[in-house]
């Protein structure tokens, strides 16, 4: 497995392994537990945040030949004891190497024609050739053309009684209502950077990879609550560091194009100080030092956030960045410079200049008139 990026190599294969979903974990569990399990399910969320990996985790528990209640394998699930799938079955095996005959992965956006699903309605007929159930997993559903997804209508509402259909999409709103009312639905959250960062630590002690902890915490930041994401930015730092086999700060901030908590401490502090000129020479300063201005903006609406939240609540402080207690010392200072309307008014102000930055032909000004403001 030496070969796989880290987001397939570490994949869940238990539902104890799962981070961030404990609200889906726990109602698919106990419906396996009570035998309940629905013929239709709609997984929706923002990438990266665990939807097909549950789909299969679902479709390897429903056919698990050793299913029994025991204890989570994983650290990450909250949840004490429900149903697990074994992992050491004929059919867990197939399914971990994606091998099984019976679980069926569509990838609509490719598929997404009348007649594919008549050749679905077509092949659901048949029984399942090894496993009690035969799955089908339909990835980016939100992309079947309207006739289609009329064709899937029929087939959703009454399914052969060895059939589980497992839709998953981005974009529920796209979805015809007659599908979503036909499915069981959950909502995926986006990971918080706390949960992000301890994933990305335990791939990196089994790797046996040392690394920096700050490294971490950019890249559970800058991954906006996708672990997918988290993990293909880890592998390119993993690759940048070569034989060094350290994962350092100065590394991940090359590759994401942004620059050190000190660099924002220090442009903050002249924006509120108003040093209108320091300011201005500053960003001049950093742009011919290579950083990405859109990423740079986005790292100040993040930093400008936690300062706001911090206004209203010291008790948000442990949640909202990973600093070290230094950085924690800087950012309370920088939080007692402004008020909580002028924290307020310059969040709005830099991320109405963030969000024109891509269509400017000069971005450095959108940032540069929002600084005089």
């Amino acid at each position: 497995m030496t070969n796989l990026v880290l987001y397939r190599k570490y994949r869940p294969k238990t539902f104890g392994d799962v981070m961030g979903q404990e609200h889906v974990i726990r109602v698919l569990t106990n419906a396996l537990l009570a035998n309940k399990v629905s013929h239709a399910y709609l997984f929706t969320g923002p990438r990266g945040t665990g939807k097909t990996s549950m789909a299969r985790l679902l479709a390897k528990a429903v056919n698990c030949e050793n299913l029994q209640t025991m204890p989570h394998s994983g650290t990450n699930c909250k949840l004490q004891t429900n149903y697990e799938p074994c992992n050491q079955c004929s059919s867990c095996r197939e399914i971990n190497q994606g091998k099984a005959i019976d679980l069926i992965e569509i990838d609509a956006a490719s598929n997404r024609g009348i007649d594919e699903m008549r050749e679905l309605r077509e092949g659901i007929k048949f029984v399942p050739v090894k496993s009690k159930y035969k799955v089908f997993v339909i990835d980016e559903c939100h992309q079947l053309t309207k006739e289609a997804a009329n064709a899937l209508l029929k087939t959703l509402e009454e399914p052969p009684m060895h059939a589980i259909f497992i839709l998953a999409t981005t974009e529920p709103q796209k979805m015809i209502a007659t599908i979503i009312s036909r499915c069981q639905r959950f909502d995926f959250c986006r990971l918080k950077a706390k949960e992000i960062f301890e994933t990305l630590e335990k791939i990196l002690k089994q790797e046996k990879i040392d690394f920096e902890p700050q490294a971490l915490n950019l890249i559970a930041l800058s991954s906006c609550g996708s672990l997918r994401d988290a993990e293909t930015l880890l592998d390119q730092a993993i690759s940048f560091s070569g034989a060094e086999s350290l994962v350092k700060k100065e590394i991940v901030e090359k590759i994401l194009g942004i620059t050190d908590n000190e660099i924002i401490f220090k442009f903050l502090n002249y924006v509120f100080q108003k040093q209108t000129k320091s300011a201005v020479e500053f960003l001049e300063e950093i742009i011919y030092k290579g950083i990405d201005l859109q990423e740079f903006a986005k790292t100040l609406i993040i930093y400008l956030r936690g300062l706001l939240l911090l206004k209203i609540s010291p008790g948000f402080q442990d949640t909202l960045i990973l600093l070290s207690e230094e950085e924690k010392e800087k950012f309370n200072e920088l939080a007692k410079n402004l008020s909580e309307k002028e924290l307020k008014d310059l969040l709005e102000k830099i991320m109405a200049a963030e969000t024109k930055m891509k269509y400017s032909s000069l971005p450095q000004l959108l940032l540069e008139l929002a600084i005089i403001e």
